[in-house]
């Protein structure tokens, strides 16, 4: 207890809050260079080797822990946070004060120079008002900063804020589909405007990728759900700690291994459909990244239980900053669920038991939610049952933080962790859907 307290009074403030950049290079992996002739998915971004995005990554000050191959997409555990990789699309998330933004560049050259991608189809951009932002640095120093440097990269590109200015808010930005990079210089001296030629090549489209037809196959809903946490509770934040003192053979990976065992973070999601990379950081501090099987692709799915092509391979990532007076916790996951029990819940969690069991883990005494989904599922769900996903969602969050009979088996100390919601924001961007809430634990 005492070195923890020593470690907590003598660190430097860290910012725990990551900046989130999702690059989508086509609509879907089938519209990827590559994709009509390999068997084994690396085709695309996947085909770019591991060096070629540590150059990047060295740009945006972070490296490469481990990575972990999929069927569908790999995933680099960073020093700090994660950065994912599908054929098709790039997933880059860094917390502190990385240069997040001054990355983008270099991964548009990556694209167009390395996997044969010379356009962008869309990007989002987004994080939570920082802690600390007067240690942000470069155009990270501000939102207005942020926006304007999108701007200078993208066409036509809209900001927002979401919730309150004066408490916790989120901000993004998101490109509309279609619209590309602009020919920007000395930044990326060579790169065109959509469909021209690039260093004298043609950028391909959908249909004269390796020279054969390929039909695209139905991307299907975009989900990501995010689950950012503050105040974590104090019992949960010690866990985090790693003493000095190691025994033989302990390793950072090992000591993750065993505080996601102990805490539960192996049992989110079921174990059998779950590949969990994690890394204990020195003297406190957590990354996780899992890839996971869902649907049709999950080892225990049924004929029945879902229409055919239904699944596939998604990934949750965790970070955890338990110093007390910054202390944060994100949970981030792209797997759809069902806002109302799942008829297999030995499976895939339905979204209200997700929330509770990331919730249950960290016991944070403040959590905001975000869930981004496409319009097409949202739409679908809204002309089968009367009720689009972002209001089911928005029920689902409700039910489980605030409605004790939800709350069997929650408890710390015989108590309940109630919660009580201090903002609800429903926001539709055309194309895509966001539920926005915030809770507060409940004053006993």
């Amino acid at each position: 207890m005492g070195a923890m307290t020593d470690v907590t009074s003598t660190s430097a403030p860290f910012e725990g809050p990551e900046k989130l950049l999702e690059i989508w290079f086509a609509p879907s992996p089938a519209e990827t260079p590559g994709a009509s002739s390999t068997i084994d998915g690396k085709h695309g971004l996947r085909s770019v080797e591991r060096s070629v995005w540590e150059d990047m990554l060295a740009i945006v000050k972070c490296q490469v822990l481990s990575v972990v191959e999929g069927t569908e997409m790999d995933a680099y555990l960073l020093s700090e946070s994660s950065l994912f990789v599908s054929p098709h699309r790039l997933i880059l998330k860094t917390c502190g004060t990385t240069l997040n933004l001054l990355g983008l560049p270099r991964i548009l050259e990556i694209a167009r120079d390395h996997a044969s991608l010379p356009t962008v189809h869309r990007c989002f951009y987004s994080r939570k008002s920082f802690f600390f932002p007067d240690r942000q640095m470069g155009p990270h120093r501000g939102w207005k900063d942020e926006v304007e440097y999108l701007d200078k990269i993208f066409r036509n590109g809209s900001a927002y804020s979401v919730g309150k200015m004066n408490g916790d808010h989120w901000l993004l930005y998101i490109t509309r589909p279609l619209e590309c990079a602009r020919t920007l210089s000395p930044i990326i001296p060579s790169r065109g405007p959509c469909g021209v030629q690039l260093n004298g090549a043609q950028a391909h489209g959908p249909s004269d990728v390796d020279g054969a037809t390929v039909t695209p196959k139905p991307s299907g809903t975009d989900f990501t759900i995010e689950i950012l946490m503050t105040r974590l509770s104090p019992a949960v934040s010690r866990a985090f700690y790693f003493p000095e003192e190691r025994g033989l053979g302990d390793t950072p990976s090992g000591r993750a291994h065993k505080v996601s065992s102990d805490l539960g973070i192996t049992d989110i999601f079921p174990p059998q459909l779950t590949t969990l990379d994690s890394y204990a950081f020195s003297p406190c501090g957590y990354s996780a990244n899992a890839l996971l099987k869902w649907g049709q692709a999950g080892p225990s799915a049924r004929a029945e239980d879902h229409d055919p092509g239904y699944g596939g391979e998604g990934y949750y990532t965790i970070h955890v900053t338990p110093e007390e007076d910054w202390s944060y916790a994100s949970f981030e996951c792209n797997v759809p669920l069902s806002p109302v029990p799942a008829p297999h819940s030995r499976d895939i969690p339905d979204l209200g038991t997700l929330v509770r069991r990331v919730v249950d883990i960290f016991r944070p005494g403040r959590l905001t939610l975000t869930l981004f989904i496409s319009s097409t599922g949202n739409d679908e769900a809204e002309e089968e049952d009367g009720e689009s996903a972002i209001e089911a969602a928005q029920r689902a969050f409700k039910v489980a933080l605030t409605n004790k009979s939800s709350l069997q088996g929650f408890a710390e100390n015989g108590r309940d962790n109630v919660y009580t919601r201090t903002d609800k924001i429903d926001y539709d961007f055309g194309d895509y859907d966001l539920a926005f809430a915030s809770f507060e634990l409940t004053a006993s």
